[in-house]
């Protein structure tokens, strides 16, 4: 499915069942794109169906990348259908984790504010704002929704800014519109709805369009910008296959020297939803084949980035601070190429 099609055009079930045999034809990929299905079946209407996809992930936890993800889509979407106390359970299990990807908490977060529990949820926002925000100078672009998130809670509950409230208001942008992130979360826009007056309501609109731009503008790039990483046993695999390619990498110590300067570059001209993706030459020999080229082709190269970057492949640059280097090298990010 495009990521501009309208919802009404979309068969949310053929779309589910679609995935999942995509699953089954890349067993590797096969937590991304389930997670997909099991979204299409709970717009579907058919939550049961999602959380026997969502148990059919866990009951293969060792082999999940993030399962704390999963857990949390699954408890997200059990409360949904009377099974609170299953959810809470979930929650507070995702909450003493502690993981260290923004997304769980999200989710966990956001699934107690739409059944009014605001004081728990500004709590689990606060408390992955502290997990992976402190000491941190510049809040990784899959943070934002931590804080934003966090912001509009605490302007439900009328409680005074903080710091971290200020820094969601400096992050957030909507082109083309001076709308604030104060404005937007003003828990009387709701009120202003059933005026009579013309001047509300049409400010009102403007911040609903400007709140619109938002979400069009995070649903136009679904995926991180993504650059293409070869370890170093499979460049050197490819290079000796297909040795045209040697001209693209002239060595492996080049290869990694390129993505990061490549990533630095985008990220200081605006770029946001950066990533990395992992190749291999099989897979990618695979793919060349479905485009009816040659693996040689260097226009190709970038097409599999974006490929395996749909497939949900992609891992977030920069890495969270503390965790390894995705050279690969086992070490810190911030002793590696970080420096």
């Amino acid at each position: 499915m495009r990521p501009d099609t309208p919802a009404e055009n979309v068969d949310h079930t053929a779309e589910a069942a679609r995935l999942e045999r995509t699953a089954d034809r890349y067993p590797e990929d096969a937590e991304a794109l389930l997670v997909q299905a099991a979204a299409h079946l709970e717009l579907a209407g058919d939550r049961p169906a999602a959380t026997t996809l969502y148990d059919r992930l866990l009951a293969a936890q060792d082999g999940l990348e993030n399962p704390f993800l999963v857990r949390a889509l699954k408890a997200s979407n059990l409360w949904e259908y009377g099974h609170e106390a299953e959810a809470r359970a979930i929650i507070e299990g995702v909450r003493v984790a502690a993981p260290r990807d923004p997304a769980p908490w999200v989710i966990v977060a956001e699934a107690l504010e739409s059944h009014d529990e605001l004081e728990q949820a500004h709590e689990t926002f606060t408390d992955g704002a502290r997990v992976l925000l402190t000491d941190v100078a510049e809040p990784p672009y899959s943070t934002h929704p931590l804080l934003f998130g966090r912001h509009r809670v605490r302007r439900m509950l009328g409680v005074a800014h903080d710091e971290w409230d200020m820094l969601a208001d400096t992050l957030h942008s909507s082109p083309g519109s001076r709308v604030s992130l104060d404005e937007l979360h003003d828990p009387k826009r709701v009120w202003s709805l059933g005026s009579d007056n013309p001047a509300e309501l049409e400010a009102e609109i403007s911040r609903l369009r400007a709140e619109l731009g938002t979400f069009r503008e995070a649903l136009s790039r679904p995926f991180p910008v993504a650059v293409l990483h070869w370890p170093a046993a499979e460049l050197a695999e490819l290079v000796n296959a297909y040795p045209s390619l040697s001209s693209e990498y002239p060595s492996h110590d080049d290869h990694l020297a390129t993505i990061e300067a490549s990533l630095r570059e985008l990220s200081s001209s605006g770029t946001q939803n950066l990533g990395i993706v992992t190749g291999t030459v099989p897979s990618y020999e695979a793919f060349a084949a479905s485009e009816g080229s040659s693996p040689a082709d260097t226009t190709l190269l970038p097409q599999y980035a974006t490929t395996l970057a749909a497939r949900g492949r992609a891992v977030e640059w920069p890495p969270q601070r503390g965790t390894a280097c995705w050279c690969g090298s086992g070490r810190v990010y911030g002793e590696c190429h970080g420096e």
